[in-house]
């Protein structure tokens, strides 16, 4: 009985930041019920007036102290939520939460790209993520910690984080000094730290999707320590993810070992209860094949009823993508699954400057030529529009735009 009559009173310690908003609002009550037993008992209309002058400054002043009450609690609770109106929080917290499930499968920056701008219409998010990384701190990782790679995950994790802006710079912060740490990102080691903390590298992301905060969750594809191989077209094989756009030869096929590696639950049950999953955009062979040739995962799409969209490339990718038009990616990606894995095709027919073209063409990546009819004589639908935004000279889609244009297929059915 002590402890509890002492919790009480800690309400009142000084700093708490929050004995002048009980007090404004007890000082609202108190007029609500002065003014209310006054205008029963006076008769004369100006006193009555005065009564209700009262009242309705006692429920603006509750109304106030409860407002600074609530805002006080969540600054703790949620410390994203400092400046933010309360009815932007309950339309994040109860509108985005009954927002569609939607299920995004791939890896890369664009996998991170699309979820920044999905998280703004629904928190029923499952990123749907390859483990066969095995370049730069992910493969450095991979070899040293025995773990899965991490970097596209940490990708993801940041980009549905709702975690202040701060945090997610932590995360992605890279370490560029002459020493062990160099071109190591601080959230692949704290991924790495977690790991080794739980035991469990699937538990390691659940518990750091709460330290960021999460709108959704990161589902890796399999927890198997799968290596990614391509057979090229003149008989050579190369092994890596990493070493494959590398060898600049001609993709006859992708292939995962060990050849049957087991997805993961949690993103079998995201696919079978999503109600639109996208594939895309990303790397062909190399960030969105790789999930689908986990046999289980491409069972789960090609049988469930969600909508199914592929976002094509803007650009071809050197190593990968030489020469591709949109249906040449379609039609690489139902070779290596099965032709219902999607129902729509989503490519960017924004005009790209000059300059720009010239620079990519440096690197010898070309726009996507938009084949529209050949993508519907395969018996799939086209969904052409300026999806293109320039960061910094890279061609990127516009997230918010394609999370819109995405969303609104779902509305079709």
């Amino acid at each position: 009985m002590r402890n509890k009559v002492r919790g009480i009173f800690k309400w009142f310690y000084p700093g708490m930041g929050i004995k002048r908003w009980i007090g404004l609002s007890v000082f609202g009550v108190l007029l609500l019920i002065f003014g209310t037993g006054y205008l029963r008992s006076e008769e004369f209309l100006g006193i009555q007036i005065l009564d209700s002058l009262i009242i309705i400054s006692g429920i603006i002043i509750l109304i106030l102290g409860v407002k600074r009450m609530v805002r006080s609690f969540l600054a703790v609770i949620v410390p994203s939520s400092r400046g933010t109106e309360l009815v932007d929080l309950l339309y994040q917290k109860k509108q985005l939460s009954r927002g569609p499930k939607v299920v995004v499968i791939g890896g890369g920056t664009g996998l991170s790209m699309l979820l920044s701008g999905l998280k703004q219409y629904t928190h029923n998010i499952s990123a749907i993520v390859t483990v066969a990384d095995d370049g730069g701190s992910s493969g450095r990782i991979r070899q040293e910690f025995d773990i899965l790679p991490p970097g596209d995950i940490r990708n993801c994790l940041v980009a549905l984080a709702d975690a202040p802006v701060l945090m997610r710079d932590l995360f992605q912060f890279r370490f560029d000094t002459k020493s062990e740490l160099s071109g190591h990102s601080f959230g692949n080691l704290f991924i790495t730290v977690m790991t080794r903390l739980t035991g469990d590298f699937e538990k390691a992301i659940k518990e750091t999707s709460k330290v960021l905060a999460l709108r959704g969750q990161v589902i890796p594809s399999t927890l198997d320590k799968v290596v990614l191989v391509a057979e090229h077209k003149d008989g050579s094989i190369t092994i890596g993810e990493n070493k494959i756009p590398q060898a600049h030869r001609l993709i006859k096929k992708v292939y995962l070992n060990p050849a049957k590696p087991q997805a993961t639950p949690d993103a079998i049950r995201a696919i079978k209860e999503s109600q639109v999953i996208v594939l895309g955009p990303g790397s062909l062979y190399t960030s969105i094949i790789p999930n689908l040739l986990i046999q289980e995962i491409t069972d789960a799409v090609v049988s469930s009823e969600a909508t199914k969209v592929y976002v094509c490339n803007a650009m071809t990718q050197p190593g990968e993508t030489d020469g591709f038009s949109a249906s040449d990616h379609i039609r690489i990606l139902i070779s290596h699954s099965h032709p219902r894995v999607i129902d729509y095709c989503i490519v960017n027919t924004a005009e790209v400057p000059e300059p720009i073209l010239k620079r990519y063409a440096g690197q010898n990546s070309f726009s996507v030529i938009n084949d529209r009819k050949k993508i519907e004589n395969m018996g799939y639908r086209v969904i052409e529009d300026d999806f293109g935004i320039i960061e910094e000279g890279v061609i990127r889609h516009d997230a918010v735009k394609l999370a819109e244009i995405i969303l609104g297929l779902i509305e079709e059915i």
